[in-house]
């Protein structure tokens, strides 16, 4: 699953490439990637014919794009959606779902493709702002108007573990299973750590590695263990190459030499050093 630094990478892409530009033709090759837009894909097309295209917004994992009529085109790229921008004569993707062109830059397309069709596209009216439907997820870490002392009181007031509250999309947003391993292992916490047992500095310590890992990733494109994550531009992230627990297990810790440690989490899996992140003794999965 894409997290914030991947889907970041994409909107970028996105407002270098789509905005301000009108939508001349939108095709809809299979129904289920718009199944949110109640209303069908004949509604969904008509809504965004000759809109133009005014930003490229993102809140924790969601995309959207705002329109000149007050709407806005809201995407999630679930596990293998991707938007690309490609020349008008390329051949189709194989999993190609959605084509959109533009009427100022007809030599090019911008295409939804997506192999196991969990993401989605829909209107969200009214939602060029902030779409109603993720109105409620959390500011992300990178965002400028994030509240940090909200976020360590938030965390300190919750009796959980601190990696399920970095998960905690109504808490913080973007953070993902791969980045909150990254984070835990720079500011030395175990997963299980008791939230209500950590004290302020052990929270802004936290919160400072969330964004150090984000940053790397960003520079390095996000991360791509296959051909599913690619930007606009179908380039792979490279921050795969730099992770220092997650995907590890037995591999020796980058700190201390110690072998990266394995254990099921919420159906996914941790990654941990046991000497950098030694287990609580009274943890909370």
């Amino acid at each position: 699953m894409p997290e914030l630094p991947e889907v970041e990478v994409v909107r970028g892409g996105l407002e270098e490439h789509v905005v301000g530009h009108e939508i001349a033709s939108v095709e809809v090759r299979h129904p289920r990637p718009i199944r949110r837009h109640l209303a069908g894909s004949q509604d969904f097309i008509d809504q965004l014919l000759g809109r133009r295209v005014t930003g490229a917004r993102r809140r924790g994992k969601y995309l959207w794009l705002p329109l000149d009529s007050g709407d806005g085109l809201l995407a999630h790229l679930g596990m293998s959606g991707q938007f690309l921008v490609r020349p008008k004569d390329a051949p189709d993707e194989t999993h190609l779902r959605v084509r959109f062109s533009f009427a100022d830059q007809p030599a090019l397309d911008l295409r939804f493709v997506d192999q196991r069709m969990f993401g989605g596209l829909s209107i969200s009216p009214g939602g060029a702002e902030l779409p109603a439907e993720i109105a409620h997820i959390a500011r992300d870490p990178i965002d400028p108007e994030f509240d940090d002392d909200a976020f360590v009181a938030a965390v300190r007031r919750r009796r959980t573990g601190v990696k399920r509250a970095l998960l905690d999309q109504n808490l913080i947003s973007g953070v993902g299973n791969i980045y909150a391993d990254e984070a835990l292992w720079r500011a030395r916490l175990h997963y299980a750590r008791a939230t209500d047992t950590m004290r302020r500095p052990d929270v802004v310590r936290l919160l400072a590695a969330v964004r150090e890992v984000m940053g790397a990733a960003l520079l390095a494109g996000g991360t791509s263990f296959d051909r599913l994550y690619i930007n606009v531009n179908g380039e792979s992230g490279y921050f795969e190459r730099s992770l220092a627990v997650y995907g590890r297990e037995a591999e020796p810790c980058e700190r201390c030499g110690s072998s990266i440690r394995r254990d099921p989490f919420m159906n996914r899996s941790s990654y941990t050093c046991p000497r950098c992140q030694p287990r609580p003794r009274n943890g909370r999965w």
